[in-house]
């Protein structure tokens, strides 16, 4: 039996102060290119080669059929002469007519003749395709040479994963830049935000700036603040320091969990409004960042009784009132990464970034009845607050003051039964 492949045949933190940005010493871990092991995205491996071996894959296959097989159903065949392949996706490829018989379509059921030669064109699994280009619109606030800053819309993952392997950032970053792209790690992304949540994040746009920004997020001179909307009448002010990991009793979700399974978490919360909707306290807050595991805000809130609106899976902490039908049939987590701050890359110069609140969210704070302060500016937007350090002792289950390293909040997919 002699086999071919015919090449190009293809198939049709707490110190939030400006003061405070400093990279200082560089982490000896953070060399170029790596992520610590607690970084959100796994490996470091660039895009290119991956998007190599989908195009090898998309080559076309040519074998002669061995006499033996003369006069066999052309499906049983393939799974002989094609055993790397499992036979139902060559019956599927044949149906798509990515298998011809001397030159001509064929049928899954048809013999093969005597001397055949036989031609099949794989099709992309869908693993092979995350790292494809696709021209995906992407909503850049700001851009230069060394960095991008995105608004991502819910809805959209950032990174491929299992149930997601196309229509992501990521794929969107490899149309738009190309080889540039396809040279650095995960295309540049260096966070990331969930899949329903919406917001700023940043991306390299050279190997130098990727590995800087991994450590401005190592050393937290990287800020983010949260708009978030929660149930209840949380206080005023404070900080949540729990250790979060992998929930026991369900493995897709995280919790607040106790011993060597969880990893210091704290987030810095701010309430900057309040009201009641059918008798039911609702507040605003703003959240800061200090680590960023992964489902933080959410996973934080819900374990101190006050969940986010519309949270598919951490919004049952309060009963029937926390997956009560919203107005205007808002169905997602209310958490908006409103802005976002860093130092330059290249220029060593502090750079904040503001992201409106989107349509949907607007609207729900509008039907919950929340009221704006008069003067104010939307949403509690404060310069100062958000350049200066929550100093509440706040909420603390179970965390002891330790090392709290960066692991940036992960992609939805999680929620969708996909693990880390």
């Amino acid at each position: 039996m002699t086999r071919s492949v015919i090449r190009g045949a293809g198939a049709p933190g707490a110190q939030n102060s400006i003061s405070d940005y400093s990279l200082g010493d560089a982490p000896n871990d953070a060399a170029a290119g790596q992520v610590r092991d607690d970084a959100p995205i796994g490996g470091t491996s660039a895009a290119a080669p991956r998007t190599r071996r989908a195009q090898q894959e998309q080559e076309a296959r040519r074998v002669e059929v061995p006499d033996e097989l003369a006069g066999e159903r052309l499906d049983k065949v393939l799974a002989k002469v094609f055993p790397e392949f499992s036979r139902s996706r060559l019956q599927g490829w044949i149906e798509e007519q990515r298998v011809r018989v001397d030159g001509k379509p064929a049928k899954v059921r048809q013999p093969v003749p005597l001397g055949a030669v036989i031609e099949l064109v794989p099709d992309l699994l869908p693993e092979q395709l995350a790292f494809t280009p696709e021209p995906l619109p992407l909503d850049v606030v700001y851009e230069d040479d060394a960095i991008v800053v995105i608004n991502k819309p819910a809805g959209l993952v950032v990174h491929p994963a299992a149930g997601n392997w196309s229509g992501t950032i990521l794929n969107g970053l490899l149309h738009r830049y190309g080889e540039a792209a396809a040279g650095l790690p995960r295309a540049g992304i260096v966070h990331r935000l969930d899949k329903e949540t919406s917001g700023l994040m940043v991306v390299a746009r050279t190997l130098e700036a990727q590995t800087d920004l991994v450590r401005q997020l190592q050393a937290r001179t990287v800020k983010r603040r949260y708009l978030a909307l929660v149930w209840g009448n949380i206080r005023d002010e404070g900080t949540i320091d729990a250790p979060i990991g992998r929930d026991s009793r369900e493995r897709t979700r995280m919790a607040v969990v106790s011993g060597a399974s969880g990893k210091p978490a704290r987030t810095h919360f701010r309430r900057i409004d309040k009201t009641l909707w059918h008798n039911q306290p609702v507040s605003a807050i703003h959240c800061d960042l200090e680590t960023g595991r992964t489902h933080q805000i959410r996973v934080h809130c819900a374990a101190i009784g006050h969940p986010l609106l519309g949270d598919p899976v951490y919004g049952h902490a309060r009963g029937k009132r926390s997956v009560a039908a919203l107005p205007g049939g808002f169905a997602r987590q209310a958490l908006h990464a409103w802005r976002l701050g860093l130092i330059h890359p290249v220029t060593g110069r502090a750079m904040q970034w503001r992201a409106e609140v989107p349509d949907d969210m607007d609207a729900l704070i509008e039907a919950l009845g929340f009221g704006r302060e008069e003067g104010g500016d939307e949403y509690g937007f404060d310069e100062e607050m958000f350049d200066s350090a929550y100093t509440d002792e706040g909420y603390v289950i179970g965390s002891d003051e330790g090392d709290y390293d960066y692991d940036e909040e992960d992609d939805e997919g999680e929620e969708e039964n996909k693990p880390a």
